[in-house]
């Protein structure tokens, strides 16, 4: 796990941004301001749609504080393209295929789930500052009222 004032864990990952675009974004394209960057399960799930839908309610609080959200998952481009249509996600998604940035964010793992051990996303959240340090990692969240509390710690 990631603690505060650790560097972030670089990346390029391939995904679409806020205009419905498919690019490659890497951690140092954000450099010069602050970044939440959240990890989550699967696209278009209730537990996922509810956490997204917030962060794009929320997004111009979060913006209004400099802060750029972007969320990352195992889906395709192909799956972010649709859940960003389907609920007018204003914010980028990223593909993580293969979890090597969840992994390297401590974002991946093994979850117990009705009663069964397994691998898999860890819901995470991370606040990035401007020189690429992490600000604040919140680990095993819970995707309902998670942005409210967000909001509060940075006390808007």
């Amino acid at each position: 796990m990631l603690k505060e004032g650790d560097k972030a864990p670089e990346f390029c990952l391939k995904g679409i941004d806020e205009k419905g675009e498919e690019k490659e974004f890497c951690l140092k394209d954000f450099r010069g301001e602050k970044l939440i960057l959240y990890f989550y399960p699967k696209d278009d799930t209730p537990g996922c749609t509810t956490e997204a839908c917030d962060f794009r309610d929320n997004l111009s609080q979060l913006n209004s504080l400099g802060i750029r959200v972007v969320g990352v998952s195992p889906d395709s481009t192909n799956s972010h393209r649709k859940f960003k249509e389907k609920y007018n996600l204003n914010f980028t998604l990223l593909s993580d295929p293969d979890h090597s940035v969840a992994s390297a964010y401590g974002a991946y793992g093994e979850k117990k789930m009705y009663g069964k051990t397994k691998m898999g996303i860890i819901r995470s959240t991370f606040l990035i500052d401007e020189e690429g340090r992490l600000q604040k990692a919140w680990y095993n969240v819970k995707a309902k009222g998670h942005v409210e509390k967000i909001l509060k710690e940075l006390k808007i």
